[in-house]
């Protein structure tokens, strides 16, 4: 119980869970920026076209990508938590294949005994493991299903859970906009931690992008976490997302994004201006993309990103 005790304060700590709700070892999945680009959008990714790492939001993103795409993702964390994610996509025959991992280290944690004593340390990691595939279904309609693997371990405890995701995306080229929504983190649970069952945090999330006419700014909006079952209806409508991404020329991206369910998660003591806001760039060289942000969690805690984008294809062509 005490492990389980730590693993709630560092669920609420890196992802903004509400104490109200019912916490689980499996909340590391409420997080909703897997990468920099995604992070300087809010977390507003769902319907976003072009990126490998669009996956972990919506499987049916993986058709919009450049074909033997990786992307790889590096996270610093507040205190010692570090991440990294990495997503890769590919044409297979009339469809596209995804895969993904993601791995957290949570950092070491102090061990005591009953009198409170010191006697050594311990740690506590999380691993989200993944495959997909997406296909056309329809004059730019595209699907997608992912199944994963999902683990985390705390000391020598450990509980773990297959989960699947499915989503939509929808393009309309001539008004520059396209639809998604995403059902993701359905499953069921294999190994307990302390023999006790855990929830899986199942979320719905439904978004739009929009590139502007005469201006070259993308503008996405998401509602996410719409399956929470211990919020009102009104409450679930508070949990989106908004971003912006402004192209400089050809080689240079700045991004800004909200997500008002880290704000709404914050009290009042700790939230500051800037809490649930992301602010980033990237930078686009021949077959290749760097991007950063940084975000906001609450008046002490600020989030780094930094993702490359690579397009294999392309890098080792020039290569040769």
């Amino acid at each position: 119980m005490m492990l389980l005790g730590r693993w709630i304060w560092v669920s609420i700590l890196l992802v903004g869970v509400a104490p109200a709700q019912t916490l689980s070892p499996f909340d590391f999945l409420r997080s909703t920026d897997n990468s920099a680009r995604a992070a300087g959008l809010g977390g507003a990714f769902v319907a976003y076209a072009g990126d490998a790492s669009a996956q972990l939001y919506n499987p049916a993103t993986i058709p919009t990508t450049v074909d033997n795409c990786l992307s790889v993702t590096f996270t610093k964390h507040v205190l010692d938590i570090n991440s990294g994610v990495a997503a890769y996509t590919r044409r297979l025959g009339s469809g596209w294949i995804g895969a993904s991992a993601a791995v957290t280290s949570f950092g070491t944690f102090t061990r005591t005994d009953g009198l409170g004593n010191t006697i050594g340390t311990f740690g506590a990691a999380s691993v989200a493991l993944a495959l997909s595939y997406a296909n056309q279904f329809d004059t730019n309609a595209y699907y997608g299903i992912t199944v994963g693997y999902v683990q985390t371990t705390i000391d020598r405890a450990a509980a773990s859970a297959l989960v699947t995701s499915v989503g939509i995306l929808y393009q309309l080229p001539k008004i520059r906009t396209a639809l998604g929504a995403s059902v993701r983190y359905m499953g069921f649970q294999l190994a307990r931690m302390n023999g006790q069952d855990a929830s899986l945090p199942t979320d719905v999330r439904l978004g739009v992008s929009h590139r502007l006419r005469g201006l070259p700014l993308l503008v996405s909006f998401n509602l996410a976490r719409l399956a929470e079952e211990r919020m009102s209806f009104a409450e679930r409508l508070r949990n989106f997302t908004l971003g912006g991404e402004l192209s400089i020329g050809t080689a240079l991206q700045l991004r800004v994004g909200y997500d008002n369910g880290v704000r709404s998660s914050q009290s009042s003591a700790t939230a500051s201006f800037l809490t649930g806001m992301g602010i980033g760039a990237g930078v686009i060289f021949p077959g290749f993309t760097l991007d950063y942000t940084l975000t906001t969690l609450s008046a002490p805690a600020v989030v780094h990103r930094v993702s490359c984008g690579i397009a294999l294809d392309r890098v080792l062509a020039g290569a040769k």
